[in-house]
């Protein structure tokens, strides 16, 4: 039901996190509940992160409300259970659509999300330079997810690996808001597969897709990995540890012999380690590693 004065509210969670959660918990928010999200700077505690996170419903009725919580909650917890970190605290309320509107159109900018590469948000024009391309998107779909460590790791091997073989076919696992994908089109890939297997995920990476004028060498599906039943000169999974260790095998049945493999959202040190162990042993060569911050963005060619 509308509310009082014809006014919009939106439902704002602010969200106290260890910064180790950042990468996952954007990508889950932006990507997956289609949320907008800036950093806060109103914490007195240096070691947490804050986040303020602008939900997409506007004037959530109670049943809505209830699911998005309970769904960020679950998630939250499932977080810090994976990363074996405190559990973040939550917090809610109601804005005017009007404060949010002059909040994000502030901070988001357009940015350098890799060199070559612009992440530019829909309403203000950004003209290109002769080396670059642009990603266009809106503030609920992109806003904070370029700027993490392991989007732009992947990013600049991706771009690597197409520029030195030509002719790329690529399916991006875990498509998200479908970054990787685009940028590999953008790079020069012929052909570029994105699946997903959460249905707003999939709906973002459409629109962003035909946004971005990348229908014709750019396709987005909810068909399972283990149901694709195609070969890949390049596969990218930017997604997290212990998902990746399930997908070893399918990986090796989809990618094409001397192809490549990238794969991000794996901690520096023990997954990192353990990540090489697993797919080497599943008949991949490592080839090398990107690292920044705590994150590490590992390539593998395959070999048999």
């Amino acid at each position: 039901m509308g509310n009082q004065q014809n006014k919009r509210f939106w439902l704002k969670a602010c969200i106290e996190i260890d910064p180790i959660l950042e990468d996952a918990l954007i990508d889950y928010l932006v990507g997956v509940l289609g949320a907008s999200v800036e950093h806060s700077v109103d914490t007195d505690n240096s070691s947490n992160l804050c986040l303020n996170v602008y939900l997409k419903e506007k004037d959530p009725d109670p049943e809505t409300q209830e699911t998005l919580q309970s769904k960020l909650a679950t998630h939250l917890e499932e977080l810090a259970v994976i990363f074996h970190v405190k559990q973040p605290e939550l917090s809610w309320e109601h804005i005017e659509d009007q404060d949010w509107s002059s909040n994000w159109k502030v901070h988001f900018k357009p940015f350098t999300i890799t060199k070559g590469l612009v992440i530019a948000p829909t309403w203000e024009e950004y003209t290109a330079t002769s080396n670059e391309q642009v990603i266009v998107m809106d503030p609920g779909m992109a806003f904070g997810t370029g700027h993490h460590a392991t989007t732009s790791l992947s990013l600049d091997l991706i771009k690597q690996i197409i520029t030195a073989h030509k002719d790329q076919s690529v399916l991006d696992v875990g498509t998200g808001t479908a970054i990787l994908g685009m940028g590999a089109a953008l790079f020069g890939a012929t052909r570029v597969v994105g699946i997903d297997n959460d249905p707003e995920a999939v709906r973002v990476a459409i629109e962003n897709v035909r946004l971005n004028r990348l229908n014709s060498i750019m396709e987005i599906s909810q068909t399972p990995l283990q149901q694709m039943d195609d070969q890949f000169d390049l596969i990218v999974a930017n997604i997290i540890h212990d998902v990746l260790l399930t997908m070893a095998q399918d990986f090796n049945t989809l990618l094409a012999q001397k192809g490549n493999l990238i794969l991000s959202g794996i901690l520096r040190g023990e997954q990192e380690e353990n990540i090489i162990r697993v797919f080497t042993d599943s008949g991949f060569t490592f080839i090398r590693k990107k690292l920044l911050e705590e994150w590490a963005t590992l390539h593998f060619t395959k070999t048999h």
